[in-house]
Parts: C-alpha cells; sequence; structure tokens
C-alpha cells in the first residue's frame, strides 16, 4: 500500500490511475482475436476456450434439466432464506423505478408523449474466477424480469467438473432466467453479441468483469449490440474522518481486495492518526482471510492519501470518481450533496459497501475506472428503451406549421417543408 501525504493538484492525475491499464494494448489484440474465433467457428470455438480456461470438457454449453433439479437441491437453507432476503429489497427498490408515461400537449393541437419499452432480448455476464458471484446474478435479472424482457438469457463459466456453482443457478431461477449457457470471459461476451449454433445473440449485453471482458463489452457495442456501461474491475473509495473507526476502514478495504488483483482501495482522510494506524489494523484483519495471497497483490496498487481539507478530499473524489464511495464521516449525510461522480455512495459508519453488494436493495452494477463520471449503475431504465410518440390534428398543424417550414427551408430540406405545406394547403381548402 502506498502512503502519500498533501499530494498538490498537479499530482492528482497520476494518483487517480487505475491498476494495469499499462496492458490496454496487448488486452485489445487479445479480445479481438477471440472475438473474431467465435464469430468464425462458434460452439466449437467456446468448448475449446473453456477446455483451456476452466479445464472443463462440455459436452453442451446449456444447462439442463436434471443440473437445475440437483441445484435446488444443493442450497443451503440458511443461503435459500438470504437470497430471498436480497430478492425483495431488489425487487422492491427496483420496482419504486418503473417510469410513469408522459402526455404533454406542447402547443394547441400538438400531443407530444413517452413511455418506457423493454428490451426484447438481453444478456447477462456473470463473472466466475474467484467466487460464485450469484448476488449479481440477482441485480441484473430482477430488474430485467420487472422490465419485462421477453428473454433473458445468463453465461457464467463452469468449474473443471463441467458445472455451475449451484447458487448461481438457484438465483438464476429465483430471479427469472430463461437460459443459462456454460461460457466465460470475452468469449462469452462474443457469443451473446453475434450468436452461435447454441447460445441467441442479444440486443443488449450487462454484467461486470475483467479487464477483457470489458474490452469485449466495448468491441462489440461499436456492433449492433449495446451494453450496460464499461464495467471493469472493481474500486472503492473511503472518505473517513478522525471520528472513524480503523477496524471498519480496514475492514471496507480488505472487502474491496477480495474481489480480486486489480482491485483497487483508496483511503481519502484529513486525520493523521489514521492514516497512520491503518496498515497495522489492515496487517491485522488480513492475517484472518482465506485469500490473503490474492488480497495482497489488490492492496499492492491501494493507496491511504492525507488531504488538507475536506475540499480537497471531495475534489479528489469527485475526479477519481469511484465505483463504490464510502462516506465513513461525522458529517457524511451533508457531504453527499457535494457527490458529483460516483456509482453507489454508502453513507456513515454503518453503511459498508457490502450492504449493497448484497441485500439492501440497490444494483452493484456499477460503472468503473473512472466512467461513473459519464455512466450511471443498472437499473430498471437500463433494461428499457424509451420511446417518443406525437400525434397532431388540423389545430396543430397550425399551431406549429409555418415554423416547421421556415425550419426546413433555412436548413435547405424543402421536402421537409413541403410534407408540412401539403397539410397546411389541405386545412386551409377544407
Amino acid at each position: 500500500m502506498e502512503i502519500i501525504r498533501y499530494p498538490q493538484r498537479s499530482e492528482w492525475r497520476a494518483l487517480t490511475k487505475r491498476a494495469l491499464s499499462d496492458t490496454a494494448d496487448e488486452v485489445k489484440v487479445v479480445v479481438a482475436n477471440i472475438i473474431e474465433n467465435i464469430r468464425t467457428h462458434g460452439d466449437d470455438a467456446l468448448k475449446e476456450y473453456e477446455k483451456r480456461f476452466t479445464g472443463a470438457t462440455l459436452d453442451t454449453l446449456a444447462v439442463g434439466e436434471e443440473e437445475f433439479k440437483e441445484a435446488e437441491k444443493l442450497i443451503d437453507p440458511e443461503l435459500r432464506e438470504a437470497i430471498t432476503v436480497a430478492e425483495k429489497n431488489i425487487t422492491a427498490f427496483h420496482s419504486a423505478q418503473r417510469m410513469t408515461p408522459v402526455s404533454v400537449e406542447t402547443s394547441p393541437g400538438v400531443k407530444c408523449m413517452q413511455r418506457a419499452v423493454p428490451i426484447d432480448k438481453v444478456g447477462l455476464y456473470i463473472p466466475g474466477g474467484n467466487s460464485p458471484l450469484f448476488s449479481t446474478m440477482l441485480m441484473l435479472a430482477i430488474p430485467a424480469g420487472i422490465a419485462g424482457c421477453k428473454e433473458i438469457i445468463m453465461c457464467t463459466p463452469p468449474g473443471k467438473d463441467g458445472k455451475i456453482h449451484p447458487a448461481i443457478i438457484y438465483a438464476a431461477q429465483v430471479a427469472g432466467v430463461h437460459r443459462i449457457y456454460k461460457t466465460g470471459g470475452a468469449q462469452a461476451i462474443a457469443a451473446m453479441a453475434y450468436g452461435t449454433e447454441t447460445i441467441p445473440a442479444v440486443y443488449k449485453i450487462f454484467g461486470p468483469g475483467n479487464r477483457y471482458v470489458m474490452e469485449a463489452k466495448q468491441q462489440v457495442s461499436r456492433d449492433n449490440v449495446s451494453i450496460d456501461m464499461p464495467a471493469g474491475p472493481s474500486e472503492v473509495l473511503v472518505i473517513a474522518d478522525d471520528s472513524a473507526r480503523a477496524d471498519f476502514v480496514a475492514a471496507d478495504f480488505l472487502s474491496q481486495a477480495e474481489h480480486g488483483p486489480d482491485s483497487q482501495s483508496i483511503l481519502l482522510t484529513t486525520s493523521e492518526r489514521l492514516i497512520s494506524s491503518l496498515p497495522k489494523e489492515i496487517e491485522q484483519l488480513l492475517s484472518l482471510m482465506p485469500r490473503r495471497e490474492m488480497m495482497e497483490k489488490s492492496l499492492n496498487h491501494s493507496r491511504l492519501i492525507l488531504l488538507h481539507d475536506i475540499d480537497e478530499v471531495m475534489a479528489f473524489s469527485n475526479e477519481y470518481a469511484p465505483e463504490h464511495l464510502i462516506i465513513n464521516h461525522n458529517d457524511a449525510l451533508s457531504l453527499c450533496d457535494r457527490v458529483r461522480n460516483a456509482g453507489s455512495v454508502f453513507i456513515g459508519a454503518y453503511s459498508p459497501e457490502s450492504a449493497g453488494d448484497y441485500a439492501s436493495g440497490t444494483n452493484h452494477t456499477l460503472p468503473t475506472s473512472g466512467y461513473a463520471k459519464s455512466y450511471s449503475g443498472v437499473n430498471l431504465d437500463s433494461f428499457c428503451k424509451k420511446i417518443t410518440f406525437q400525434q397532431l390534428d388540423a389545430k396543430g398543424i397550425k399551431s406549429i406549421g409555418k415554423a416547421v417550414e421556415i425550419m426546413a427551408e433555412n436548413e435547405d430540406l424543402m421536402a421537409h417543408k413541403m410534407a408540412m405545406t401539403l397539410r397546411l394547403q389541405s386545412i386551409d381548402n377544407q
């Protein structure tokens, strides 16, 4: 972990740099080759990649009925109940986001409307790797179902035995996923974008992943499929003052490090006491963790930054634009008004990131790598399109017809003018 005291503003840009960004060009080439291989060889290429990356030999990519039944039997009752709690809260929060249709008479006889229409076909990517992220399954599939998407498919990498973790399959059933396929990484993104013999092409792809997954999403988004956001390695920024408990902050750092070796944790504080005591607190808690070796890699590119005042703290936070922002500060609620760039904000000492990751109800699929400056996290709108409608009667034509004619003529679009002129003339001739 790096400890930086009172950096100059000219240094901030370097301090907001994420891990492993120097490998971007190499990743682009690797991902482009994977996408082309999937487009050319379909299912065969997917099976080859799974054997190479997970060691699984697959006869079929689709999860069968027997695997669904087996997964339900293997789920511990306590986990089943926890998933039920999370499902209820996620459903409640996302149901409240339903758009109210808009209808406005902008001029006499001119009625303009807007309504939300679900995206028919969506693909959900659930990472494998370090953890069976069944929580991400809930976060993506539940709003897709609430929105009314007709076809909800999911891709996730299998284990070496060729099976998907039963908690992921069970969560998919709870959340209403229609079909599940055994494939992961950039190849899964390519399969959902272009389709294979088994996996159908979708209109929009959702889900977090490593830098290869993020790059694949960005590449396929240039070609007839949209994506939720460029979500790559996870990150947290903690704002804490002298009142913050060091063990709380240390636990937040470690829960972030647990996501993977590419993850990053940042502390911003004005407290010399906290910045001095935190490394020892992290080390003590880290010694208890089963994934210590991997978490240490994440902590190697994490930073503790001491700043002069809260104005600098908030300015740095907004420049970093964190995926997760924890405000463990006496004045946490009022500081929220100064947040301009963040994926999701956790307010006060008793609001750890893990609450939002699992069961508070907000969505944990969030923009990373600074994309929170322009992207929102996944929400109900992510699964919808907003379609506008307009209806004009004779009164409406007369209300805006002259303005349309003049504007069209001044843009030298005479057919546009004619379309309105003919209607004006027909009304005058009645």
